[in-house]
């Protein structure tokens, strides 16, 4: 099989190592050349110039595959596309595009006899080497064609990827799953800084986090990636305290609002990472003053 891939980031370029070194043809674009060369030279991708020099160097059925960040470049890349396809090409949508968009996408390809499919996309630096967690939309027809591709990318071709239902469904499942991450993280790093609270134990962070990956109810790959930089480094002084949110951790506390279901521990996740991007502190000022006017609580002043 062949496939053009559009945007050889971090994710793209390795999906594009690991569909090479599966028998899986590609053509590879992005705005920087060089790594376009790279992968040329490294892995034998096939080059191309510009997304219309890569759409002339597929066959049919043209597959399109668009690792781009969401929103206006996601949506511009799709409008430029369709153009340029024909009635039974595909484009598969592999970012972290909102899931309303992707059923508007769908519906507006459809139209046009062109299929679509949205793939929620998790494994990040280390899916080359171990494979990728694939959650697809899309229509059976769509599913089948892209079902070996899909096996390239997956871990085995048994497991690590599912068609999950209809166009849309796939960055769904992808939403909740950043949405459950984000709650996963703050656990270990409240439950983390409690041991590490604890002074006159003296604990090692990196012995209980080792500690815990093995037959441990907590144990997990986030464990395993914690327990490894803590070896590194427990002191974390040179990491600085902001902690960015992707949309997907937002859109998945919209959605638990939408439909009426309590998510309080994704939303709280999201909310703390918020207090950590505050440069300004100002709530926490506010907090201080509050308490020294009914109380008569001591403020710390900055120097």
């Amino acid at each position: 099989m062949k496939l053009a891939m559009i945007g050889l980031g971090k994710m793209g370029g390795n999906m594009v190592r690991r569909l090479l070194r599966g028998g899986i043809e590609v053509v590879g674009y992005d705005r920087a050349a060089e790594v376009v060369a790279q992968l040329a030279r490294e892995e034998g991708m096939i080059t191309a110039t510009s997304v219309e020099d890569a759409v002339t160097k597929l066959s049919a059925p043209r597959i399109v595959w668009l690792m781009l960040p969401s929103g206006d470049p996601t949506e511009q890349q799709v409008r430029a596309l369709a153009p340029l396809l024909s009635k039974g090409d595909i484009i598969v949508d592999g970012g972290n595009s909102n899931y309303h968009d992707s059923q508007r996408r769908g519906a507006w390809l459809a139209e046009q006899g062109i299929g679509f499919m949205d793939s929620g996309t998790s494994g990040g630096i280390w899916g080359l080497e171990n494979g990728y967690c694939l959650m697809v939309g899309g229509t059976p027809e769509v599913a089948q064609i892209m079902a070996p591709i899909l096996k390239v990318l997956a871990p085995s071709a048994e497991r690590g990827w599912a068609h999950v239902g209809p166009v849309g469904s796939g960055h769904f499942t992808k939403m909740i799953h950043n949405g459950i991450e984000y709650g996963m993280m703050q656990s270990f790093a409240e439950g983390l800084e409690l041991l590490r609270g604890k002074k006159e134990f003296a604990l090692d962070l990196a012995q209980i986090t080792e500690l815990w990956r093995h037959s441990s109810v907590v144990r997990s790959w986030l464990l395993d990636l914690t327990a490894e930089a803590l070896k590194q480094d427990q002191d974390l002084a040179q990491v600085a305290p902001y902690v960015p949110d992707s949309g997907e951790g937002r859109w998945t506390v919209v959605e638990a609002i939408d439909q009426g279901i309590a998510a309080p521990v994704l939303t709280l996740a999201l909310q703390m990472r918020f207090t950590s991007q505050n440069e300004t502190g100002y709530g926490y000022r506010l907090l201080s003053t509050m308490r020294n006017a009914f109380g008569g609580h001591a403020v710390k002043h900055t120097n």
